[in-house]
């Protein structure tokens, strides 16, 4: 019992007033440098701090000390800055330029850096990227005073021998709406019930940025600003060690890594950074954290698989990503098993694995300075043993996703090629090597199975990108830029029709667009070739035609709105002079269906699965540039459908009376669209708003139940769950929702357990899993031979006049699924031309 009392005693000790509690080890300080107190006018860990005036402090640091300085590398979405505080002695961060181009040559295998110099080590230290686990930017506060203003021998000695990066909030949307919830319910004195309203944020809660995304997956990503921000600070400065402080349940105590051994049967990251390093920098942690008495773990959880995180993919760059997890107090102070845990408590830990980072990043320079300018002479030479000399993408059709990949692939400083007017080329042979591997290299076995999070991210794979791996090639072009990438020629006059590319990416942004303009537009839902210039050209089927004489303005203002959205969105439009084709339809053939602008809503609230419902809001927000309504399950009985042609579900817990039910299903038959994603697509059948079925299990009443080891339960349950696989699924082209595609087959990511059963309406699967169907990622044995061979991927559903599109996989994930976006843009744009014959 002993070990439980001194928890318990730890979590409880001393007022928070007492600012002893986290400064006193280094002491002296500067008296004209205000601490954290003096500035916020309370103690750290009494409130919770908002953003602006953990950026406020940072700034005020930078003006009163020639230690530090301070630089904006971006804004939010709710255009909140996005800061960073260096660190050092005045002198170095006079000539920090100078010192850039000495440490950048680490990174550089063509230049002969000396790891025995006496360069300053760069340490960077992230916090609260995920916002309601608040407790490491007030450890942030406290840690930028200390190393600012402490005149103590050890602290001067950081400031001589290493260039600190301090970024505070690398996720201040989500901290202010949780800051917000956690300093609106504060009691006097505090309630730590776990019940209590501010241990129990609503929906969508402070975790998660501005659109719902958790940052802490997007670094790979790179989808928004706070992400992209960093990784164009990032490859400025390529940090030697780089933290990142979460929080976790409040029952746990504390973990810092080693983590879990890597999924991955062959990691591509050096054995040196996941064992040696981490168990060096580990033993620092624990002599640390014991001084303390705090309680921790290592090594259980937590795994570092996927190179997404902001505590892995440092890893793939030549430094150590180090993963800091404090059980929460979820507020002020929380009643656990072991007693009350508080704010300042979780504040405590977090501030000690600061200060002994930069500890064992100066006492270990050398050593760092020598991994990192092995790992990309490594990079280099493990590409000169591989066969493929480089991988080739082809993409004739679609040249804004394309330019979208393109971005991806530079914003990771990945050298690429131009291989004349439809291809790139991407050489193994350079020092981003193992980014490399990262986008195009899939895999089916693993040393592990319970992945932490995603087990398949090929991004190449996420953009639909035809590749094929080289021996040789010889380079064209080096792409640096895609702002003036193949350019679209603009349209020319036409008193006719126009005709506009639906297998371009933007092109439905550019239809919203033309229609918010009040052009009326229709689909083709045949192929034809006409001419256009004299040139004899052929249309897919989803082709958007725009007839002059049809619309309510002169044919000088249709050109000029037309000819503005192509400058916007640069999708090929072509001007026709008759309707009358070489082949296929004609122009005023009944196949070409007039479309209605989309009025769309998604259903959110408790119980929902944000992260899905802001993945479509994200979508039509930022590439659509179209509105939609978040409806909140708890106003959905008072919520007028009718003002609505689509509705969105995404996975979630429904909890709806039969009259919701049946109010659902008559707007459905009204001629409306409803369009489910994952769980929702389960919802869907469950309350018979189609036809279809789920693929269950037939279990064998004879089978003989094996005896198992307790101890291997929950591993061997959790090998089951589908944490994130790309499967290839073969599409029907002559479906609406597969216009605009010109390849049957293409890759799918699923991270859930919802398996349809292909319909038993023959004209109704739209998707169903290929043959050989996995692409990368894990999936075991019995999920492929119970339900992968026996699933769909995407069904219609017909309800009277109307449809429900189920996707049984996710269209939109983490806002990078450029190559299935379409095929949920297709159910919002053409969904109402969509019928399931019987």
């Amino acid at each position: 019992m002993r070990i439980p009392l001194i928890f318990v005693l730890i979590i409880t000790i001393l007022p928070v007033q007492a600012q002893d509690y986290f400064l006193k080890q280094y002491e002296p300080y500067d008296e004209a440098i205000p601490s954290p107190e003096a500035f916020l006018g309370y103690g750290i860990g009494e409130y919770h701090t908002r953003h602006d005036r953990i950026v406020h402090y940072l700034e005020t640091l930078a003006e009163a000390s020639e230690n530090a300085d301070i630089e904006t590398y971006g804004y939010t979405h709710e255009k909140r800055k996005l800061v960073m505080l260096r660190v050092s002695e005045p002198g170095k961060l006079q000539n920090i330029e100078a010192l850039q181009r000495q440490h950048l040559a680490f990174t550089d295998p063509a230049q002969s850096a000396d790891p025995q110099t006496d360069l300053p080590i760069f340490v960077q230290l992230g916090y609260n990227v995920h916002g309601n686990e608040p407790s490491s930017s007030e450890a942030a506060l406290l840690s930028a005073y200390i190393l600012v203003a402490s005149k103590h021998p050890v602290i001067q000695r950081f400031r001589r021998e290493a260039v600190i990066f301090i970024d505070p909030t690398i996720n201040p949307d989500g901290r202010d709406r949780h800051t917000q919830w956690a300093n609106s319910y504060r009691g006097t004195p505090l309630v730590s019930d776990p019940q209590d309203a501010e241990h129990n944020e609503y929906f969508p809660g402070g975790r998660t940025n501005h659109y719902w995304f958790d940052l802490n997956r997007d670094w790979l990503l790179a989808i928004n600003p706070e992400s992209r921000g960093k990784l164009e600070w990032y490859h400025k400065w390529y940090p030697n060690v780089v933290t990142d402080f979460h929080e976790m349940g409040s029952q746990s105590t504390y973990f810092f890594e080693p983590m879990k051994a890597n999924g991955s049967l062959n990691p591509i990251m050096p054995k040196e950074n996941y064992e040696d390093l981490n168990t060096l920098f580990g033993s620092y942690f624990s002599k640390s954290l014991d001084s303390i008495g705090s309680l921790y773990f290592t090594k259980e959880v937590f795994d570092g698989t996927y190179p997404g995180y902001g505590s892995s993919y440092p890893d793939l760059q030549g430094g150590l990503g180090l993963l800091f997890e404090q059980a929460s107090s979820r507020g002020h102070a929380q009643k656990t098993p072991f007693g009350e845990i508080t704010f300042p408590f979780t504040i405590r830990n977090q501030l000690v694995s600061s200060m002994t980072t930069v500890k064992a990043a100066v006492e270990n320079k050398a050593l760092l300075r020598t991994y990192q300018k092995d790992f990309f002479k490594s990079g280099l030479k493990n590409a000169g043993g591989t066969k493929i000399g480089a991988y080739r993408v082809e993409e004739k059709y679609d040249k804004n996703r394309l330019k979208a990949f393109i971005d991806k692939l530079l914003i990771h400083k990945i050298e690429v090629y131009k291989e004349g007017e439809d291809a790139i080329v991407i050489p193994t042979r350079q020092p981003q090597y193992r980014m490399v591997q990262t986008f195009f290299e899939t895999y089916e076995t693993y040393r592990d199975s319970v992945f932490y999070d995603a087990s398949a991210w090929s991004v190449a794979n996420f953009y639909n990108m035809k590749y094929s791996p080289l021996r040789s090639f010889d380079p064209g072009e080096r792409i640096t830029d895609i702002e003036d990438l193949y350019p679209v020629a603009a349209v020319p006059y036409s008193e006719y029709a126009y005709l506009i590319d639906w297998q371009d990416y933007n092109a439905p942004a550019m239809l919203y667009h033309l229609q918010s303009k009040g052009l009326v537009l229709s689909s083709a839902f045949k192929p034809f070739t006409t001419s256009v210039g004299g040139v004899e050209k052929s249309f897919a089927p989803g082709t958007l035609v725009l007839p002059v004489s049809l619309q309510q303005k002169t044919p000088e203002e249709v050109h000029k709105l037309l000819k503005e959205a192509q400058d916007t969105f640069r999708v090929p439009s072509f001007a026709v002079a008759s309707g009358y084709h070489l082949k296929g339809v004609d122009l005023g053939s009944r196949y070409s269906r007039p479309l209605q602008q989309p009025k769309a809503a998604v259903l959110i609230g408790e119980g929902v699965r944000s992260y899905e419902a802001g993945e479509v809001w994200h979508l039509l927000d930022t590439r659509v540039h179209m509105p939609i309504t978040k409806i909140p399950l708890r106003d959905f009985r008072g919520t007028n459908l009718d003002h609505y042609n689509t509705l969105v579900m995404v996975s979630g817990r429904y909890s709806w009376n039969d009259s919701e039910k049946e109010r659902i299903r008559e707007w459905i038959s009204k001629g409306n669209t409803l369009i489910t994603i994952g769980g929702a697509s389960s919802t869907a059948i469950e309350n018979k708003w189609v036809k279809e079925e789920l693929v269950e299990t037939v279990k064998d009443s004879s089978q003989q139940i094996t005896r198992l080891p307790y101890g291997d339960a929950e591993e061997n349950l959790g090998k089951e769950s589908v944490g994130g696989v790309i499967l290839r699924i073969n599409l029907d082209l002559t479906h609406p929702l597969a216009f605009g595609y010109t390849n049957s087959q293409i890759p799918v990511y699923k991270n859930n357990e919802v398996w349809l059963k292909p319909s038993k309406n023959p004209y109704a699967t739209v998707g169903q899993y290929a043959e050989n169907a996995h692409i990368d990622g894990y999936l075991s044995a019995k999920n492929r031979k119970d339900f992968l061979d026996k699933s769909a991927s995407l069904l219609v559903g017909g309800q009277g006049r109307g449809r429900v599109v189920l996707f049984a996989d996710n269209p939109n994930f983490r806002g990078s699924w450029y190559g299935t976006n379409r095929l949920f843009l297709n159910a919002l744009f053409l969904g109402d031309h969509i019928r399931v014959p019987e």
